[in-house]
């Protein structure tokens, strides 16, 4: 297959790299039409910003003055609110997580069958076992350093669509670290 860059040593890593960008749009605007858009995910959103901020100035507040036991309730109450709300907005993004991934899986494929067994980059360094299995996946050949196209879409797949979402103020917001599976309080334990 003859791309603009083919006389380019490693035209096809550009070429994985191209797609892994376009694909993370592609994502980011099936996101947008179904999550993003939406009033129930901008209240949801909101009212984990108003949460995280009243939080966050509880706690400063109660560590300036002695804690008085209805303080410290009103600042559980609070947190179980930030957390449910996260819960919520993670089942609320859960939902269009199927359409992206049969996105992502078909663009995964397609790319698989175009460049199976070949190197698409060379990394800068020797991989240590683990990462050297992924990187170096359907490759035939004994150098450590060339690179699939699986490992180096799925590296930039991880970075674009990240930094994409930041870039477009899609990013979680700041108290929603809690996710469908939140770390146990380690106060009740």
């Amino acid at each position: 297959m003859a791309y603009p860059f083919s006389d380019f040593k490693y035209s096809d890593g550009l070429v994985v790299v191209g797609i892994s960008f376009c694909t993370a749009i592609i994502c980011e605007a099936i996101s947008w039409v179904l999550i993003y858009r939406t009033n129930s995910y901008n209240n949801l959103r909101s009212s984990i910003d108003k949460a995280s901020k009243k939080l966050e100035t509880m706690k400063t507040d109660s560590n300036k003055i002695y804690i008085k036991k209805s303080k410290t309730k009103k600042i559980d109450r609070v947190e179980t609110s930030l957390k449910e709300s996260s819960r919520d907005l993670s089942l609320f993004k859960f939902k269009s997580g199927g359409v992206v991934a049969m996105v992502l899986f078909v663009v995964f494929g397609l790319l698989n069958s175009l460049f199976e067994g070949k190197v698409v980059a060379k990394l800068p360094f020797t991989p240590f076992g683990l990462v050297m299995k992924m990187s170096h996946r359907g490759l035939q050949g004994t150098d450590p350093t060339d690179c699939s196209m699986a490992f180096l879409y799925f590296l930039c797949s991880i970075s674009i669509r990240t930094n994409l979402q930041k870039f477009l103020g899609f990013a979680p917001p700041r108290g929603a670290g809690a996710g469908l599976f939140p770390m146990p309080d380690p106060k009740t334990s």
